[in-house]
């Protein structure tokens, strides 16, 4: 971000102490539920509080509530942070993929947009979020080997992660939302297409 004056400056979110009506009732829902806090993305959403309560229950679903274990799910959200760009996704999800079983090996090569070595299910999430986010569609090959390890369900559910992930990636970075705390994704010279190549 740059310092320039005469730049017109981006929100945050609104003030907790100053929310209108709806927004104080969305806000309450999020704290309540799963996240217990409302920041970043979810923060600045509540400008729009119809939006934000509607993407909040789908981003509940897509986190909590998929079919998929954890380890796959937060694989696909990585991937989706990595083609983004996207610092504050990033710094709040390598802990928690981490945490779920990903290997910090898998973790450190998707930081740098790097192809990690993955089997099985792992491998079927990587190679559909990888040609999804690069090629804006899946090959046949691709998609039959994500159902026939995941399940149709669960591929469904994937695809909704990364999308619901790309609102979040691209309301960071449309509203240059600061970081926060937690490791730190490594800048890139690769394009989107150079990414997760072997």
């Amino acid at each position: 971000m740059t310092s320039d004056p005469a730049r017109r400056p981006r929100p945050t979110g609104p003030d907790f102490d100053a929310l209108s009506p709806d927004q104080a009732r969305v806000a309450a829902a999020i704290k309540s539920g799963p996240r217990g806090d409302v920041v970043g993305p979810l923060r600045l959403w509540l400008i729009s509080p119809q939006m934000a309560e509607l993407a909040q229950a789908l981003g509940q679903y897509a986190r909590y509530d998929s079919v998929l274990p954890p380890d796959l799910s937060e694989l696909a959200i990585l991937v989706t942070a990595r083609y983004w760009s996207s610092g504050f996704e990033w710094a709040q999800h390598a802990p928690i993929a981490l945490a779920a079983g990903l290997p910090a090996e898998v973790v450190d090569a998707i930081a740098v947009g790097a192809r990690p070595e993955l089997t099985g299910a792992l491998a079927a999430v990587l190679d559909l979020a990888v040609e999804l986010h690069r090629d804006k569609r899946v090959s046949d090959a691709t998609y039959a080997a994500a159902e026939d390890l995941l399940g149709e369900q669960a591929v469904v559910d994937l695809v909704a992660i990364c999308g619901y992930y790309t609102l979040i990636s691209m309301t960071i970075n449309a509203f240059e939302l600061p970081d926060g705390t937690g490791p730190v994704l490594p800048p890139t010279q690769l394009s989107p297409h150079e990414m997760f190549r072997d």
